[in-house]
């Protein structure tokens, strides 16, 4: 996991900590804090090949961005183009290392808000 060094964004990585699995590594990073879409493709370049999935805390206007870019197709990608509100979650997938990820690669396989978890748990 890797997680911007803001306040805000390690507030939302403790409120979902107690729902990880064991041996999940966080790091910290302040260069995520102010990196754009393409510095923050460039970081997730650097993930060790042995690591199968990678959740990235971090922010808005970029994070949307980068998920825009790197989703080739996917469902939901007319709701992620319209906003990707606080504490939303896109979750992408594609085969390949983690130095092929690029523009167009991934698929996105879901987009989850805050206002719909709140609705799933009132039902």
């Amino acid at each position: 996991m890797l997680c911007s060094s803001s306040e805000r964004t390690r507030e939302t990585l403790k409120r979902i900590s107690g729902g990880l699995r064991g041996g999940v590594e966080v790091r910290i990073e302040e260069r995520l804090y102010a990196a754009s879409a393409s510095g923050l493709l460039q970081r997730l370049h650097e993930v060790d090949a042995s690591v199968d999935s990678v959740m990235l805390i971090g922010h808005c206007p970029a994070l949307q961005e980068l998920a825009l870019s790197l989703a080739g197709g996917g469902a939901d990608l007319g709701r992620l183009s319209e906003r990707l509100p606080t504490a939303g979650l896109a979750t992408l997938a594609f085969r390949g290392s983690w130095d092929e990820l690029a523009p167009g690669a991934a698929q996105l396989t879901a987009l989850v808000t805050p206002n719909e978890l709140e609705a799933s748990r009132s039902s």
